[in-house]
């Protein structure tokens, strides 16, 4: 792992924030490296903090500059959290939050202006199989995003986008994306239930399936469209399915609606 640019305090150590300071002591930073600010970290994240030599505050320590100043609270709290941070913000530092439609204007508005960087990871994140959306400000230098890479790739892969208007679109997809995904498991269970099968049995069978079509995906080089195909025999059973499936009423135009109000959803949070 690229070596960070300077101290990295944590803001928020729950569930985003806990997966990231994880994965980042699993990957070569230093617990002394890191100081996590949060006023009721859970026992697994203070034994997680104590046990690698981190340290944890309730509140920001006077004189301290961030290397990298990382966000990971509720978007609700971002108001409030910030105003109180702007000293931890320096010429060197780089702002890195996590929180959705919490917007690059809207953080320098609290922090004044710096290296920013706005980034939208996924739950699985938690796992270390997340995907990360990211977008960084004209004054992110080339080693402050390399750092910065670094530290999101802890949980999975790190796309970086041209435009801040691009993380709505980032959120939309692979931001709110698993509840999608599980989504599809329930529809499918309850569709086998009704098809005569017990429902916890139409339950074990639609959440395996589903899994390890994902794994398949994960693992193999072929794409999603080659993927379906290979299941997929002609006057099959498979066929048959899709016919409704990729039908004009189909998913396809129900995944555009179902995006694009995530996504005005996304701006209309972002202001």
């Amino acid at each position: 792992m690229t070596k960070a640019v300077g101290p990295i305090v944590l803001i928020g150590a729950g569930n985003m924030g806990g997966a990231m300071l994880s994965g980042w002591l699993k990957n070569g930073i230093k617990g002394s490296d890191v100081l996590v600010i949060d006023p009721g970290p859970s026992p697994a994240m203070a034994k997680l903090i104590a046990d690698n030599g981190a340290t944890h505050v309730t509140t920001a320590p006077e004189g301290l500059k961030a290397g990298v100043l990382f966000l990971a609270v509720k978007p609700q709290l971002m108001g409030a959290v910030l105003p109180p941070l702007k000293f931890l913000v320096g010429p060197e530092t780089v702002v890195v939050s996590v929180a959705a439609g919490t917007t690059l204007a809207f953080m320098a508005s609290h922090l004044g202006e710096a290296a920013m960087v706005r980034a939208m990871p996924n739950t699985p994140a938690m796992i270390g199989r997340g995907v990360t959306g990211a977008f960084a400000n004209s004054a992110v230098s080339p080693e402050k995003r390399a750092a910065v890479h670094d530290l999101l790739k802890v949980s999975g892969p790190v796309e970086w986008v041209e435009t801040e208007a691009d993380i709505d679109a980032v959120t939309a997809v692979s931001g709110s994306g698993p509840a999608y995904v599980f989504y599809l498991v329930e529809c499918m269970a309850e569709a086998g239930r009704k098809a005569g099968l017990q429902a916890d049995l139409a339950m074990r069978l639609a959440r395996e399936t589903v899994a390890g079509a994902g794994e398949l995906l994960y693992q193999s080089p072929d794409d999603a469209s080659r993927l379906r195909q290979n299941v997929t025999s002609p006057g099959g059973t498979t066929a048959a399915a899709l016919s409704i499936l990729m039908a004009d009423d189909g998913m396809q135009p129900l995944f555009d609606r179902a995006i694009a109000a995530a996504r005005k959803r996304a701006e209309e949070l972002a202001g």
